[in-house]
């Protein structure tokens, strides 16, 4: 058998005598392979042409009958794997529903490698020790996950070399403007930059019912990392994602439980029917968050989700509260208009004093949450649905309010969150 490249000036000849026995051992004493797999036999140059920088392309005979086939093995995916054998990486892990969404994966047998902050909780008020107790059946690794270089090195030097699927519960601390693009979005991509470099091939991403009507800076801040998400997803057609939207959580409102069973008012805007929304408990959004970790349904899906029952304005949730304390329904009434003044000002004043700039948004964080129904968007109609907007879990929010009456807020800290 000969074999001629008249781009090169070579023969290669192959010894009659070498059969064709998928041995690829000495493949690579020959660089310049013209196929995209390696020559499954010996090769002999003879110099018998001169180059000629003419001849660019090259015709390749060989008189072997058939040329061999070779396959590239397709990657095993995660999800036909047992739990115990499926790597995931969770970013965000202390953070209040990072610590439900890490105890659930334990729960149900993932391998969890935690990324933990050395000081966190609110106002850094944890340490390690503390926060290896809270991350219980984790692995947990510090590290600051708003740089990528420093992120992947403590991965790297924690011996972390390989990972299947990435959740982020990464979320600004107070919603400031800095904060939220160097946490919603600056910090998040860095998780899915380190994960994709060691293997991951599904992310999943808590983010926000609210992103649908993008009006403040970390709901911009959000959405681009999403769009990346996407992007990266139809880029690789091997890489998923699920980008998991949930309406409110219990402890967003259960900040006047105490006020009113102390016998104080219950502070609304407008007549209590601005808004309305489904909330949440954190232990049923972990338990969705993990659900997305391998259910096919959810693959490459925008999964906005509430809590079971319907869906409740201010009003309701004040008028249950007083139902549960055995007193009369007592309310103050808040003009919006009033906030609207308050924000106006802080944005003029912004421009003279950049250091107000956070202010303003925090006034406009709580007007968006005064005014704005958690709630699926509809397209349609532009207006929000509850029907529209799916339920999931059993808790409810009059069982929580119940415990709070009895047990307290503590745990449930809102911290730098708090409106009222």
């Amino acid at each position: 058998m000969s074999i001629s490249s008249i781009s090169c000036g070579y023969t290669f000849k192959l010894s009659k005598s070498q059969a064709f026995r998928g041995n690829t051992h000495n493949s690579s004493q020959f660089q310049a392979n013209p196929f995209p797999y390696p020559l499954p036999f010996h090769l002999s140059l003879s110099k018998s042409q001169k180059y000629s920088k003419n001849k660019l392309f090259s015709s390749i005979t060989a008189s072997s009958s058939e040329t061999p086939t070779v396959e590239t093995p397709k990657k095993q995916s995660f999800r036909s794997k047992n739990p115990k054998d499926i790597n995931v990486l969770v970013v965000g892990s202390t953070g209040y529903i990072g610590k439900f969404v890490v105890k659930e994966l334990v729960k149900r047998g993932f391998n969890v490698i935690a990324v933990a902050r050395e000081k966190s909780g609110i106002r850094g008020k944890f340490g390690k020790d503390d926060t290896l107790t809270q991350l219980t059946g984790a692995t947990v690794c510090f590290s600051d996950v708003t740089s990528l270089d420093v992120l992947e090195r403590n991965l790297e030097n924690f011996g972390v070399d390989s990972i299947d699927v990435v959740v982020s519960c990464l979320a600004s601390r107070n919603g400031g403007v800095k904060d939220s693009w160097l946490i919603d979005y600056e910090a998040t991509k860095n998780s899915l930059l380190a994960g994709r470099k060691l293997g991951a091939d599904h992310f999943v991403l808590l983010s926000a019912i609210c992103v649908q009507k993008p009006l403040l800076e970390f709901q911009r801040a959000k959405l681009k990392f999403e769009a990346e998400l996407m992007q990266e997803a139809e880029k690789d057609e091997g890489f998923t994602y699920s980008i998991v939207r949930p309406t409110a959580f219990f402890k967003s409102l259960g900040g006047q439980v105490e006020l009113v069973k102390d016998g104080k008012p219950y502070v609304m805007f407008g007549d209590g029917k601005l808004c309305a929304c489904k909330p949440m408990s954190e232990p049923d959004l972990a338990s969705f968050i993990v659900d997305s970790v391998l259910d096919e349904d959810k693959v490459n899906q925008i999964l906005p989700i509430g809590g079971p029952g319907k869906a409740l304005t201010p009003l309701e949730q004040g008028e249950m509260l007083f139902r549960l304390v055995g007193k009369e329904p007592k309310f103050i009434k808040v003009p919006i208009e009033i906030m609207d003044f308050a924000i106006g000002v802080l944005d003029f004043l912004a421009k003279f004093v950049p250091s107000l700039e956070d202010a303003a948004e925090f006034g406009k964080i709580g007007r968006y949450y005064a005014a704005e129904s958690m709630l699926v968007l509809d397209p349609e109609t532009g207006e929000y649905s509850a029907e529209k907007t799916p339920s999931y879990g059993r808790d409810t929010l009059e069982d929580f309010f119940q415990k709070v009456l009895t047990e307290g807020m503590e745990g449930q800290e809102l911290g730098e969150q708090t409106i009222f």
